[in-house]
């Protein structure tokens, strides 16, 4: 895909009049996708898409427009050519953009990680039908190459390309009651994938279990990784980035000013080289292999779209318009995740939330429900599963003045989401033993 890219790109370019400039963003897949039912495969099939983005800049005005492109040059070319006629009709009629912003030092850049999948398939998904064997297991794998390309007429080139897999499942029981799980990475480890069974299979047995319904209190609970990726998941939208800082419309604005802090154990990095982003946005700017968000339970670095650099006089640091962190990665404690029971003694395991929104955005407080398996745990040893609770909390307790700590170990979560294609963000995160959670109903 990266030479054709790069074709279309000098086919682009050589389409343009004096004055104007074009900037290219190019969005590839070819991805396996598997569906699975009742422990049996239900749907399988395969997606190749390349997706172009053109930006047609001139006098300070901007017009964008988005094809596919087929892979057959000519026709590809004539479609780009009717595009950019088409936008610079449209340019004299959209009016100038006061914080119109993009690269113009040219920094070319090839990065990504190696395709190291099974060459074989067929060997993985085996070994999920047998893993749901005597069980329902329902969930959707996906893997394969994920390709990014910036070109500008400036003669700028930007390429990433990375492969991973992602299994999102559950074995499910009945009513609400199932075990939701997810084993994701860039290479398919069987061993890792059976632990991972093993400790899904011992929680679906404890789920058979009559159900406890808890009253209203505070509690001493762990929140495994699935569901600590709620409440961060809940802070990428306008926690870090500038533009809700200078507006005042972050939920973290107790952290940005001083105010409050988190655990001196909390630490958070936009870690685009681990991730599963590309290291260069579709301005053309390149992202820093980590921007420390939080460091040490304090505030650390806003994330910064080109919009918000322009209007705030600041650089731009590689973050999308939304200004949202692609590749957040927490840092691990140390808890090690064989002994979670063991450190939470008496209180609730709560392996997933959802349902979450803040009850008080300026306090950082958020509410939202457990969801399938939560269980009551007594001395260590799992007692029954706990029947749905709504719990409300602000981040300041959860992971500051109740926090007890974090597991030694991080998992990667990366989004499902593949409507259009499928999601380059991702999140990887340790579990959190938390004293004192509040649930409410």
């Amino acid at each position: 895909m990266q030479g054709y890219f790069h074709e279309l790109a000098d086919a682009a370019e050589s389409l343009l009049k004096a004055g104007e400039v074009l900037l290219l963003d190019f969005a590839g897949e070819e991805s396996s996708f598997v569906r699975f039912n009742r422990s049996a495969v239900r749907q399988p099939g395969t997606v190749e898409q390349r997706v172009l983005a053109l930006h047609l800049i001139a006098d300070r005005r901007r017009v964008a427009t988005r094809l596919t492109v087929c892979g057959d040059a000519s026709l590809d070319r004539e479609r780009i050519r009717k595009a950019l006629e088409d936008a610079r009709d449209r340019l004299g009629i959209v009016p100038e953009d006061p914080f119109l912003h993009y690269a113009t030092e040219i920094h070319s850049t090839e990065s990504g990680h190696p395709n190291r999948l099974p060459e074989d398939e067929g060997q993985v998904v085996e070994s999920i039908v047998k893993a749901g064997e005597g069980r329902d297991l329902v969930g959707i794998y996906m893997a394969g190459g994920i390709h990014r390309g910036f070109a500008n007429s400036l003669g700028q080139r930007n390429w990433f390309s990375t492969y991973s897999h992602h299994f999102d499942w559950s074995f499910y029981l009945d009513g609400d009651k199932a075990v939701k799980c997810a084993y994701a990475g860039f290479v398919w480890n069987p061993s890792e994938f059976q632990e991972k069974v093993a400790r899904a299979a011992a929680e679906l047995e404890a789920l058979r279990r009559p159900a406890r319904t808890l009253t209203p209190g505070r509690y001493r609970v762990y929140l495994a990784p699935q569901a600590l990726e709620e409440v961060v998941g809940l802070l990428r939208w306008g926690g870090f980035g500038l533009t809700a800082q200078r507006t005042r419309r972050t939920p973290l604005l107790r952290m940005v000013t001083g105010d409050a802090a988190l655990d001196s154990s909390v630490s958070m990095v936009e870690d685009t080289r681990a991730g599963l982003t590309a290291n260069f946005d579709d301005a053309g700017f390149i992202r820093p292999d980590r921007i420390v968000l939080i460091d040490q339970g304090r505030f650390g670095e806003p994330l910064v779209s080109p919009r918000a650099a322009k209007e705030y006089d600041v650089p731009a640091n590689g973050a999308g318009g939304r200004e949202s962190p692609q590749s957040l990665a927490m840092a691990g404690g140390a808890i090690p995740m064989r002994d979670v029971l063991a450190a939470l003694g008496t209180g609730i395991f709560i392996n997933n939330l959802w349902y979450l929104n803040y009850s008080d955005r300026d306090a950082c407080r958020m509410t939202g429900m457990t969801r399938f398996a939560a269980f009551w745990v007594e001395d260590g040893e799992v007692q029954a599963p706990v029947n749905v609770m709504r719990f409300d909390e602000t981040l300041y307790r959860m992971l500051g003045e109740n926090l007890v700590g974090l597991t030694r170990e991080v998992e990667l979560l990366p989004d499902s989401n593949s409507y259009g294609g499928r999601s380059t963000r991702s999140l990887r995160l340790p579990g959190a033993l938390v004293e004192d959670f509040a649930l409410t109903l």
